[in-house]
């Protein structure tokens, strides 16, 4: 949903900056590559160690180049397929870094091997929410769908709550320490809400292709109305078999 009305703010904001890396002759693909880097070390290097705040300062500085990069590549007028696939891969190491850093720090000093459970349940289902998507639009299927929680929403509400609880922590702020927990529950449970919808949307869509290419042509010749073509007595079991 954030990605609806977030993405296009700022990609304007951003736009002169884009610029300014173009001039400087910076690739898009660059600038994938060294976004990418700097959320994996701000979520590898910071959380497990319990510095929630640098940590996510560092992550919010680096996660915007996912619209850099694409903002570089339309103004070079260089959108590729490699382009999309790298970019489409390393968010998916960045989201596991970022997922993977709480899991570290709940093992580790944060000692709450439940909620580790849940930072890791997170890491997965998001995966495989991403997942879903990319592989029904490869079999040809739109996936028209707005998930509950898609990746903006993962991002926004994890780091946001990472942050707060670790200016708790750096700053001795109180009462905002337990916002980091709450998050990841949230995004658990969306992240199933969001996967459930996208099932139902592909298994919905997947249907109504199969019957579009099943269904006769209204003026096929010979053909006697209500009838399907090749469906003879012949056939029965073999179609009959076909359903699962």
């Amino acid at each position: 949903m954030l990605n609806k009305y977030a993405r296009a703010f700022f990609t304007r904001v951003l736009t002169p900056f884009a610029a300014f890396l173009i001039r400087r002759g910076v690739s898009p693909d660059t600038v994938t590559l060294l976004g990418t880097a700097g959320v994996m070390a701000g979520a590898l290097v910071f959380y497990p160690r319990g510095e929630l705040f640098w940590g996510t300062i560092v992550i919010t500085l680096f996660v915007f180049s996912d619209l850099v990069d694409g903002n570089m590549a339309r103004q070079l007028g260089r959108s590729s397929r490699w382009g999309a696939f790298l970019d489409s891969t390393l968010d998916r190491v960045a989201d596991s870094a970022i997922f993977g850093g709480f899991a570290l720090w709940y093992a580790g000093g944060g000692d709450n091997n439940v909620l580790c459970a849940v930072s890791i349940f997170c890491l997965a289902s998001g995966q495989v929410v991403s997942y879903t998507k990319a592989r029904g639009e490869s079999i040809g299927l739109p996936v028209a769908v707005n998930g509950l929680v898609e990746r903006a929403e993962r991002l926004v509400i994890s780091l946001v709550a990472a942050g707060l609880a670790g200016f708790h922590k750096t700053f001795g702020v109180p009462g905002i320490d337990v916002l980091l927990p709450i998050a990841l529950w949230i995004v658990a449970v969306g992240s199933v809400v969001t996967l459930i919808q996208r099932v139902v949307t592909v298994r919905r869509e997947a249907a109504e292709a199969d019957a579009a290419v099943a269904a006769p042509p209204e003026n096929a010749p010979g053909a006697a109305p209500g009838t399907t073509p090749g469906a003879g007595p012949g056939n029965a079991s073999h179609n009959s078999g076909a359903t699962s």
